[in-house]
């Protein structure tokens, strides 16, 4: 069982175009990070391999080619904004190689702008003419129902983006599959507020995952010092910060995080 982190950076990716900062011009491949994506693999209790996503960025192609992979079972979406969606039309691949759809999992708002950008996968009929695309099972998030895939739960997390209600996930094992010890994990990218009633979701955590998007104060982003509070407060026996921008620097950052807080970098994989 293992969870890699595809990227871990935020929506202009590093390096940004025509910046010549220290971190957009650094030699450490630490620094170099696609758009904040995720990806759990493991053997299901049939013995079958499987493989889910969260969010499909603009960077998938990448991403999947640099990881390895070969298969996606589901995808998860946090949100609708175009760094963590405009990569769908690339899993086309995916139900070539598998022979069979892939289902898709996200909210009534992000549903709505995927049926509207990607009405050539949903609604194929109204194609000019037949053409590749990928074929996907839409299916909606409501209530914060669990998502109980292969052995593995997904459970959905209300958080705060600026003013958009996106969402997070908490991943662990059902009684069917062991759980490896960076699990339960959390996934909490591009939040800047997190809910009363969305706390009690990330007790006991192993692993957490979370937005921190640079030192200074964002609208829809947690900053780098509030990210530290936050993950002081959860108490994860890990947390790896996502969703950076080139203000903060791998190495330099890190040297002045507490011990149990780093930066995730892209390709990095636990398990």
């Amino acid at each position: 069982m293992r969870f890699t982190f595809l990227g871990t950076g935020t929506s202009a990716g590093i390096p940004t175009i025509g910046c010549d900062c220290d971190v957009c011009m650094s030699d450490d491949p630490r620094d170099k990070r696609l758009r904040t994506s995720g990806l759990v693999e493991w053997t299901d209790p049939a013995g079958q391999e499987r493989a889910v996503l969260i969010d499909a960025g603009p960077d998938l192609r990448q991403q999947v080619l640099a990881s390895g992979v070969k298969r996606l079972d589901a995808i998860l979406f946090t949100h609708n904004h175009v760094d963590h969606t405009f990569g769908l039309d690339e899993v086309r691949r995916f139900n070539i190689v598998m022979g069979k759809p892939i289902d898709v999992f996200a909210n009534a708002h992000t549903l709505g702008h995927l049926r509207r950008v990607y009405q050539h996968i949903f609604e194929p009929g109204k194609n000019v003419q037949k053409s590749f695309v990928a074929s996907l099972i839409a299916h909606e998030i409501r209530n914060e129902h669990p998502i109980d895939l292969f052995g593995l739960r997904f459970t959905p997390i209300d958080l705060l983006h600026g003013r958009l209600p996106v969402l997070g996930f908490r991943i662990e094992p059902t009684s069917s599959l062991n759980a490896p010890d960076w699990m339960p994990l959390a996934y909490c990218t591009d939040v800047s507020g997190i809910p009363t009633e969305s706390w009690a979701k990330l007790e006991d955590l192993s692993t957490l995952v979370l937005d921190a998007l640079r030192p200074r104060k964002h609208p829809t982003h947690f900053t780098l010092d509030e990210a530290v509070s936050v993950a002081g407060r959860i108490g994860a026996q890990r947390t790896y910060f996502v969703h950076m921008s080139h203000e903060l620097g791998h190495e330099a950052t890190n040297r002045d995080l507490p011990e149990s807080v780093s930066l995730a970098h892209d390709g990095l994989s636990l398990g």
